[in-house]
């Protein structure tokens, strides 16, 4: 069996996430622990500086873990024992509270407000304003006053556009009536582009200890390789995708390429009777409502397809509830967590083989066409389209029936 390798790193992390919630003795005796858990030589050295504990009370520590000391009730002697760190140093925690909240305690200048605030920060800014504390005794207070290591909630949405909720509702209804018909209904979007070669990727992967893969020192992208573009396209009845990985620019052109090779690859065996498809799609990017060149791409395809096809985008600043997102791209995500996409290859065949226990299928293909950007379509070419703008937020929502794209 290969051995587990902690660094002092990882003490120190440790250290800092549990030494807020024990009081003296326990501090002294998970202390002994770790350095008999680690069984190796500099172990009490390793542990005092992770800690800031001394030597003398490590190996203290260790001694009383070594022999088997009974839990006790009490920390220390009746009326032994140092005073709080709240009562030798007035105002302590009236200054380490600002620190943590400067905004919102009155001192917009604090100066950590733009730096980390790790317990090692925090106890060395403590001590420059006259109170030494360790990074230890910091984590201690810090829990005594109701603060704890959290990290940042993704809520906030933007400003609501006012038909949010009847746009999803309108959504939602376009939806369940294709599905039931036995129309097929897609979900489509471009996931962000991603660096290809020998760089550190996002996430951690299973290796044998000791033996990380290996990756360049920087990020510049690789002139040759550049970056690609996965444009995906799900269906939301057959719990199945499509992505088209492209190497030039993302535009209306390669997403509508994207969705008709789907069609010919997948759409069109799953659905041979199908007379009409209803694609959800962002308001922004490639596939965004105000794009021209968009409209006048999903008409061509229309009329190649020969289907009646109905556009329905999501209000501004909702993309997360695109199904797209958590039931497709959120999967290919972890499939590649921890690896680095070495080869434009490597990327189709990591989001080619990515499955869930639902059923999830997914095909790739690497599409190296060149597309340009900023093709100019007039309004007077949209006008000739035959789109048919619904009722509600026609600028959301609109039909491309079957017919000829001519403008002529």
């Amino acid at each position: 069996m290969r051995e587990f390798m902690v660094t002092d790193e990882d003490l120190a992390f440790f250290w800092d996430a549990v030494s807020g919630h024990l009081d003296e003795r326990q501090v002294r005796i998970t202390a002994g622990a770790m350095v008999l858990t680690l069984d190796r030589h500099g172990a009490a050295k390793a542990v005092a500086g992770a800690s800031g504990l001394s030597a003398k009370t490590v190996q203290r520590g260790t001694r009383e873990v070594d022999e088997g000391i009974e839990p006790a009730i009490r920390v220390r002697s009746p009326g032994a024992g140092r005073k709080t760190v709240e009562e030798s140093q007035p105002g302590l925690v009236e200054a380490l509270d600002k620190l943590i909240d400067p905004e919102t305690r009155g001192d917009p200048m604090c100066p950590l407000r733009w730096t980390t605030k790790s317990t090692r920060v925090l106890a060395d800014e403590m001590t420059a304003q006259g109170y030494p504390v360790s990074h230890s005794t910091v984590a201690k207070v810090l829990a005594g006053m109701g603060y704890s290591l959290q990290a940042p909630a993704k809520t906030r949405e933007g400003a609501d556009h006012p038909d949010r909720d009847a746009q999803f509702r309108y959504l939602d209804g376009l939806v369940r009536a294709h599905m039931a018909a036995g129309e097929p209904v897609i979900s489509v979007d471009g996931k962000k582009k991603e660096k290809v070669g020998n760089f550190a990727p996002s996430g951690r992967e299973w290796q044998p200890a000791g033996e990380p893969v290996e990756v360049n020192m920087h990020d510049f992208p690789d002139k040759e390789l550049g970056k690609v573009t996965p444009y995906g396209v799900y269906d939301i009845a057959g719990n199945n995708g499509w992505v088209t990985v492209g190497t030039s620019a993302d535009t209306a052109e390669f997403a509508t390429s994207a969705i008709s090779r789907w069609w010919e690859e997948m759409g069109r065996a799953a659905y041979p009777g199908a007379t009409r498809l209803l694609i959800t799609a962002d308001g922004g990017g490639s596939n965004g409502h105000r794009s021209r060149l968009w409209k006048r791409e999903i008409a061509a395809f229309a009329e190649d397809a020969g289907l009646e096809i109905t556009v329905c985008h999501y209000p501004p600043g909702t993309s997360k509830w695109n199904k797209i997102e958590h039931r497709m791209f959120s999967h290919i995500t972890r499939n590649w967590r921890g690896r680095p996409l070495e080869s434009r290859e490597v990327v189709v065949s990591l989001i080619a083989n990515t499955t869930t226990r639902t059923g999830l299928k997914i095909r790739a293909e690497l599409d190296q066409r060149i597309y340009v950007k900023g093709i100019e379509v007039s309004k007077k070419e949209v006008a000739a389209l035959p789109i048919e703008y619904h009722e509600f937020h026609g600028n959301w929502n609109y039909t491309v029936k079957a017919e000829s794209t001519s403008t002529s």
